[in-house]
């Protein structure tokens, strides 16, 4: 019993692995599950701190992207004149 229980445990890290691997850590985490079946609170803990930085992440790319941008603009603009 004991150990048809480890085999299962294995069989869900297993397949959090290969989730990652398949559709990448962004998908897997935020669109693929929320990996109910994992009873383990650190790893959710991780989960939901992972989510928070890339969203982060996505935020601050953005942030760098407009002002490149706003620069690019200031640069055209100051050739025009």
């Amino acid at each position: 019993m004991e150990l048809d229980k480890l085999l299962e445990e294995l069989e869900k890290w297993e397949g959090v692995r290969y989730r990652i691997k398949s559709e990448g850590v962004e998908y897997c985490f935020i669109k693929y599950s929320s990996f109910e079946e994992i009873e383990d609170e650190e790893f959710h803990v991780k989960r939901q701190k992972l989510i928070g930085l890339i969203a982060e992440m996505k935020d601050y790319i953005q942030q760098k992207i407009t002002e490149v941008e706003d620069k690019i603009s200031d640069v055209n603009d100051k050739n025009y004149e």
